[in-house]
């Protein structure tokens, strides 16, 4: 045997195989970015608390891990984007996506269903209107708490979420506005501090937990407290809630408005697939936008009659599940009470704990929460 042509063959395999530092870093980087949005996509995810709808179930300033196993991955309906980007390019401010191709929507198996309770993170259905006009999965992500399912008939009567003519069970940390009656004597801010009241210094209309109003009514300088409800059977005109505040589906202009406010309003029936509805001057105002936007139909009505994809229409039946969700913190909330029905195509994941929790409000030896980290969601 030619050794020498053996070891000339094997130094040119070695010659030919070695990558120069900068293609080993590039390979690394694109496997770091592949790995990470396979994870984000199919896994995992973290998620940032921004506003106090939540509260105080959640905080602003948690950061949470999102589960996409639970309710089965949704798999990408925008498919060439920035990595690492939602919506809109950082600094720039530019689009992060190109929404000249779009894929259908799709979900991966999952563990279970979206259940009643279940904290969930959604796109916010919304912005598929102007001025954003957003893909499905590129809309702005927004985490409440599931209320309704598809199927159930929901109301409130008095801030309390009945389903199915049943009390809903309230979650721990969900508060409201409440209305405060002293003797004249000032209520120590540190009491409220203590108690964790919010906008404590609105004082005699702080929000806090039915706990914490019940702890504070035993103070000796307490007279009364109540909780701020909107009377039923009146509409608010300065604070309109859905269906009242988008008339584009009435029948008749002339019909009245739902006379429903935030803490009394229903019953509603929330679609469920393969759901067939009647459509008239009740449910059209309801489910329109269901059907126009969120089922992609062309919808259009004419002298009191509905025509779907250019065909008169007196019922429709649903192609996908809905849901009804709301914030803990029912008077600071934007949720379906505002805009309806959260379409299943909307649902992002399960969020599961708080890995880290950061309160910008506080001195710098305590900005983290440390009670709060890794503390299970529920």
């Amino acid at each position: 045997m030619n050794w020498k042509f053996w070891n000339k063959n094997k130094t040119k395999d070695k010659n030919k195989r070695k990558k120069s530092a900068g293609r080993e870093w590039l390979d690394a980087i694109l496997f770091a970015v592949i790995a990470a949005t396979l994870i984000r996509t199919l896994f995992i995810e973290a998620y940032t608390i921004p506003t106090p709808s939540m509260e105080r179930s959640l905080l602003v300033g948690d950061f949470l891990f999102v589960s996409k196993v639970n309710y089965g991955a949704r798999t990408p309906i925008t498919p060439i984007a920035f990595p690492f980007a939602h919506h809109t390019m950082p600094l720039i401010g530019t689009k992060a996506y190109w929404d000249g191709v779009k894929l259908p929507y799709y979900r991966l198996p999952g563990l279970s269903d979206v259940k009643k309770g279940d904290v969930v993170v959604f796109n916010y259905p919304m912005e598929a209107d102007s001025p954003f006009y957003r893909p499905v999965d590129k809309r702005e992500n927004y985490i409440k708490r599931c209320q309704g399912a598809p199927g159930d008939t929901l109301r409130l009567i008095n801030a309390q979420v009945y389903v199915n003519s049943k009390a809903a069970p309230n979650p721990p940390g969900a508060q409201t506005d409440y209305t405060i009656t002293t003797d004249g004597m000032d209520i120590n801010p540190q009491v409220l501090a203590d108690l964790k009241v919010s906008n404590y210094e609105n004082v005699p209309s702080p929000t806090m937990t039915r706990d914490a109003a019940a702890k504070l009514k035993t103070y000796s300088n307490i007279k009364s407290i109540t909780p701020n409800y909107k009377p039923a059977g009146i509409a608010d005109p300065f604070n309109p809630v859905f269906p009242a505040a988008y008339p584009k589906y009435k029948l008749d202009p002339k019909n009245k408005d739902f006379d429903w406010n935030v803490d009394n309003y229903g019953p509603i029936i929330i679609p469920k697939k393969g759901w067939t509805v009647k459509l008239d001057s009740l449910t059209m105002p309801v489910y329109g936008r269901a059907i126009e936007v969120y089922e992609g139909n062309k919808l259009k009505i004419e002298n009191g009659k509905v025509y779907i994809n250019d065909k008169e229409a007196t019922s429709y039946t649903f192609k996908m599940n809905y849901y009804w969700m709301m914030g803990d913190n029912r008077h600071d909330s934007a949720d379906s009470r505002y805009w309806g029905f959260v379409p299943e195509d909307h649902i992002v994941g399960k969020a599961l704990f708080v890995w880290m929790s950061w309160d910008d409000n506080a001195s710098f030896f305590s900005k983290i929460r440390w009670s709060r980290l890794f503390m299970g969601i529920h």
